[in-house]
């Protein structure tokens, strides 16, 4: 896949799928599957069944707040008619005007992935800065997208907003849009039986520990991805060891507790251990710093400097503080043994080498 923030560096002609995207949620999917037709469309929503750790082929950002630009990703020696390309904004517009660091459920490198696993060719980061953001609806639409871009078909939620002042609608660009004879297609919210799926619910429900509906909402396990460091290794003096994960700084985290979970990054053919995460503080041993720590389950082996795609199965406890590290122990065997009970229709995938 090709990722780049300038539009001029931008591969052409391009069928647009236009929002923000955090998360790529099954409503995301939803406006991306429209400018996949060169491809058949969405392959039965992929990012639904299980994880996907495709990585686009890179040699590395050069965009970060106070770049320029960034180009990443290798280009096919066959040209496409029209690039399948998702247009974004970084940072995220409310990032912007309100000032507040916003941690991601995708931070860049793991958004490039999943878009690159649902088909898409090209992502196309337009840096929100002062100029962007003053930037009227109908120029917006003719200069970046029409002529910068050379859109020939462009795909939104029915929600989406652009331009000064979030002035622009669907209705305006199907209007600018026809004059250029460029076809529009506006996706209808998609819902459940709780309402809009969106990316607030998918952090909400991550924040109160309900993972089964997170997971629902996103069309699959919420993962996080981290460098493995060296930490305290008190686990390993109980009978647990654990890595360590180092995870990006605008990344996500849900609530403080236990979870069972798959790790990958580790066995050949991306197959997974099972294991259970630790998220918090380790009030037992009067620890200070949050922490990330995994416990796979029959492994030995070095794991440090490794990077573990960990998916969240289920939510098994909130963190607590025990009496002792015997209680401690007893606590995390039983954890473990309810987490096993979670994996056990895995069985025959469970057996390593």
């Amino acid at each position: 896949m090709w990722i780049t923030s300038s539009p001029t560096s931008a591969k052409k002609p391009t069928k647009i799928a236009l929002g923000n995207f955090d998360g790529v949620h099954l409503g995301h999917q939803q406006v991306i599957e429209p400018v996949l037709t060169h491809k058949g469309g969405l392959p039965s929503l992929v990012l639904a069944k299980d994880i996907c750790l495709q990585a686009a082929e890179a040699s590395g950002y050069s965009h970060l707040p106070g770049n320029s630009t960034v180009e990443k990703g290798s280009v096919s020696t066959s040209s496409f008619s029209e690039w399948a390309s998702v247009v974004t904004f970084f940072p995220h517009p409310r990032e912007f005007f309100s000032g507040h660091f916003r941690p991601l459920l995708t931070p860049l490198e793991e958004k490039s992935c999943q878009l690159a696993c649902l088909g898409v060719d090209q992502l196309v980061l337009l840096p929100f800065d002062a100029a962007l953001a003053n930037l009227d609806a109908t120029t917006f639409v003719e200069q970046i997208l029409i002529k910068d871009l050379q859109a020939t078909h462009i795909s939104v939620g029915s929600d989406f907003h652009f331009g000064k002042d979030r002035g622009g609608n669907t209705e305006l660009l199907y209007e600018i849009a026809a004059r250029h004879n460029i076809p529009v297609t506006i996706v209808p919210l998609h819902n459940d039986a709780e309402g809009r799926i969106s990316s607030s619910r998918i952090r909400q429900a991550l924040t109160d520990g309900k993972l089964t509906t997170a997971n629902q909402l996103l069309g699959r396990s919420y993962t996080l991805t981290g460098v493995v460091v060296l930490g305290k290794q008190l686990g390993r003096t109980i009978g647990f060891p654990t890595a360590n994960l180092r995870l990006p700084s605008d990344k996500f985290i849900p609530c403080q507790g236990v979870y069972s979970v798959k790790a990958f990054g580790i066995l050949p053919d991306q197959k997974p251990i099972f294991g259970v995460m630790n998220i918090g503080h380790r009030p037992t041993v009067d620890g200070q710093d949050m922490s990330v720590e995994v416990h796979l389950f029959d492994w030995e082996g070095d794991l440090y400097g490794k990077t573990l795609t960990v998916s969240l199965e289920n939510f098994i406890r909130p963190e607590q503080k025990f009496t002792s590290l015997d209680a401690l122990k007893e606590q995390i065997s039983r954890d473990c043994d309810t987490a096993r009970e979670t994996f056990s229709h895995y069985a025959s995938a469970t057996t390593q080498p």
